[in-house]
């Protein structure tokens, strides 16, 4: 009976990779049979997995809800300014560091994104192509309302358990130096870094181990996530936040953003789904003191997915910061200390067409290379007209451009100049003050297989259990850059259509045959300019609208498989409702 359960599992997981990978990307209606069909899986799926989850108990991680408490979270700035205070002025620090471990080649770590039948199903870190990193802001307004942080950690995602160990660790570090109003910490969602929440450690031996433990009442069940590793991240990202803190300087920022065009991305595996944010916004924070580098803070929407993908040629056993590396790496060379932040993400990813420009590609990281780059350059060029860009040389080499021109003539391709049509954006000053307030919300987890994962400490979750059956309390925010960036900030992988608006919330182009029973994110706060701060205190896994929900795995509806359950986006709105009248 255990091997059938272990055996069930894995045939699910190995299902849900595969349509990850060849789903197709056109979008369309649901056809009245699409629908039946869909169900019909849903159906099946679920009674499995609900059979599955059954069989096991529940693990030291449940408890009842009237016993959870808030320790570590922080409700953000308070009561909301309108205004600058009086001779206000921004004050910014910065830091990164390194998270790939020293011993990384005497102890055994694993790649979190992928598990695939090319690499046996086992991701064992074999080498390092570029850096795994943590790169945070400080940032305050002269209110007094204290300190905002922002945390991005190179990983497929981090959990709020986790998030509040981080907390924790600063707050001891800081030992009362700092006055914090809100702590964040997000993913980049990079599918090829160290494991950071635990689907991927190892995973089947642990499946086994823990199942064996859990079904036969052995004790405790081994831990996700690598503890000695988790440890280190603790610290690292802990101090990486503290020397933010310590550096945090006078100055003044402003703010840009720019269609950067459809080609950059790519939306598929969710056929219902339409919207396709394509912006890119962009503030940047310069110190009075010139002797101290600018920082760039910079948000898209695109899944980093590409080195940790398994093939004949690659083993996807690499640790790599995927494009948001090459992203740093450029804004660097231009003397910018970079943060970046990702978007709404569910289904949307790099398209790779525009910036490979049929060049030899020999190894995959090189797609995410060339990507890095040329957002870059975009981010850096938003305010330039196309003379002022041929003039930089970091922008626009003549070298490389010819040589790169002839290769993909050679390759019997069109070389794509990413400059090319180019119109610079206005750039305005950011009014120097800063809100930002956050709420936890309690989603039901309807998904079994996610409660198996809970129930085998697979992620370091808490469930709690509810008067309706099991949830996970989650955090969701909203944030003020003066009058001019304003953005929520949202756990998990979000479907676009949720936040910008779309067919899959809609009556005719949902599975449901039903509307979503919720205004879009920028309908609700009446703000199309609104944008997505996605991945964020928390990982979910995907977002998706209720009435557009079915556990089919099939039929462009593979993200359910990795979702808390049909009322995530639902419950989130809820939430935000909330929001919206304090803010008002």
């Amino acid at each position: 009976m255990k091997k059938h359960i272990i055996k069930i599992v894995s045939v699910i997981l190995a299902i849900t990779m595969a349509f990850t990978m060849f789903a197709t990307t056109a979008f369309a209606k649901q056809s009245v049979w699409q629908r039946i069909g869909t169900g019909a899986l849903a159906g099946v799926i679920s009674t499995v997995l609900g059979g599955v989850n059954a069989i096991f108990p529940e693990g030291d991680n449940f408890i009842d809800k009237a016993d959870f408490t808030q320790d570590g979270f922080y409700s953000g700035t308070g009561e909301f300014q309108k205004a600058p205070a009086e001779n206000a002025k921004w004050k910014l620090g910065y830091a990164n560091a390194s998270l790939v471990p020293d011993d990384w080649q005497e102890h055994k770590y694993f790649i979190g994104g992928y598990i695939m039948i090319e690499n046996f199903f086992t991701n064992k870190v074999e080498g390092v192509i570029d850096d795994m990193k943590v790169r945070t802001i400080a940032i305050e307004d002269s209110t007094g309302r204290g300190v905002s942080i922002f945390a991005t950690i190179d990983c497929i995602g981090i959990t709020n358990n986790d998030i509040k160990e981080i907390r924790s660790a600063l707050e001891k570090k800081a030992a009362g130096k700092y006055d914090f109003a809100a702590i964040n910490v997000s993913s980049t969602h990079a599918h090829s870094c160290i494991d950071t929440e635990g689907l991927w450690t190892d995973l089947f031996k642990k499946v086994i181990i823990n199942s064996f433990r859990s079904l036969l009442g052995l004790g405790k069940l081994k831990q996700g996530t690598d503890e000695k590793y988790m440890d280190f991240l603790y610290d690292t990202v802990s101090q990486a936040m503290l020397n933010a803190c310590d550096t945090m300087t006078e100055g003044t920022m402003k703010y840009a953003r720019k269609d950067i065009g459809a080609d950059y991305f790519n939306n598929k595996n969710r056929k219902s789904a339409s919207s396709l944010m394509t912006d890119m916004s962009r503030l940047v924070f310069t110190p009075d003191d010139a002797s101290i580098r600018p920082t760039m803070i910079l948000n898209i929407a695109a899944h980093p997915d590409v080195a940790g993908l398994p093939t004949k040629e690659n083993s996807g056993r690499e640790v790599c910061g995927e494009y948001v590396y090459y992203l740093g790496e450029t804004l660097d060379k231009a003397g910018y200390n970079c943060m970046f932040i990702n978007g709404a993400i569910a289904g949307i990813y790099m398209s790779r067409g525009a910036s490979n420009d049929s060049q030899d590609l020999e190894k995959r990281y090189m797609q995410s290379e060339r990507y890095g780059i040329e957002i870059g350059k975009m981010a850096l060029a938003m305010t330039m007209t196309k003379e002022e860009i041929m003039k930089d040389k970091l922008l626009y080499d003549e070298e490389v451009i010819a040589k790169e021109t002839a290769n993909a003539e050679k390759n019997g391709g069109k070389y794509t100049l990413w400059c090319e049509n180019w119109e610079p954006v206005e750039e305005t000053e950011v009014a120097p003050y800063f809100n930002i307030v956050l709420k936890q919300v309690f989603v039901p987890v309807t998904n079994p297989f996610i409660s198996v994962a809970g129930k085998l400490n697979l992620a370091n979750y808490t469930v709690l259990r509810g008067k309706n059956g099991y949830e996970i309390c989650t955090e969701i925010g909203y944030v003020e850059f003066g009058d001019s960036l304003k953005a929520v900030m949202m756990p998990g992988e979000i479907c676009q259509d949720v936040v910008y608006g779309g067919t899959s919330l809609t009556k005719d182009d949902s599975y449901s045959g039903k509307a979503f029973a919720y205004p879009c994110i920028t309908e609700l706060f009446g703000n199309d300019d609104l944008i997505c701060f996605g991945l964020t205190n928390d990982a979910v896994g995907y977002v998706v609208p209720d009435n557009d929900y079915a556990m089919s795995i099939a039929f462009d509806h593979y993200h359910e498989l990795i979702s808390l359950g049909k009322y995530a986006a639902s419950t989130m709105m809820e939430g935000f409702e909330s929001i919206v009248d304090f803010v008002k």
